[in-house]
């Protein structure tokens, strides 16, 4: 977990205001209430740990949450090379979580991301290949201009 922590910590942000503020959840009531207040979020009670992620609100208005999403991105990509599994959940009742939590107004709360191992190993990149659900990188990218084709 502190290579997972070290990856957000070291995230870039737009002048380097580092906005962001994560809470560790692992107390098992605590999650209990936390997947209630998350729309698709039962499942949160299964994972060892929570991180609710927020953003400072008074320190970077226009970024944080975009600084707070990058740095959280970071996180996945490292716990999955770490071998954990993460799922990211932005549908949730911030009010709600702000109050469980005793997070101050002037912070947002951005999205909420579980961590742990999964219950069965899986290569992620396969799966995905697999499923035939992935565009081409024809469809999602473009050389010097919009449209034109970028061959590799």
């Amino acid at each position: 977990m502190r290579r997972v922590f070290e990856a957000g910590r070291l995230a870039p942000s737009a002048f380097n205001y580092q906005p962001w503020h994560y809470i560790v959840v692992m107390d098992e009531r605590m999650r209990d209430e936390l997947s209630k207040a998350a729309k698709f979020g039962k499942f949160l009670r299964e994972a060892p740990v929570v991180l609710v992620a927020c953003g400072d609100t008074k320190r970077s208005p226009g970024w944080n949450q975009v600084d707070v999403t990058i740095s959280l991105q970071q996180m996945v990509l490292m716990a999955t090379a770490e071998g954990l599994g993460t799922c990211w959940i932005g549908k949730l009742d911030k009010e709600r979580v702000r109050e469980l939590l005793d997070i101050p107004e002037s912070w947002d709360v951005v999205a909420m991301l579980t961590m742990g191992y999964p219950r069965e190993k899986v290569d992620l990149v396969a799966k995905v290949a697999r499923s035939g659900k992935r565009k081409e990188i024809g469809e999602i990218f473009s050389r010097e201009r919009f449209g034109n084709e970028l061959s590799l």
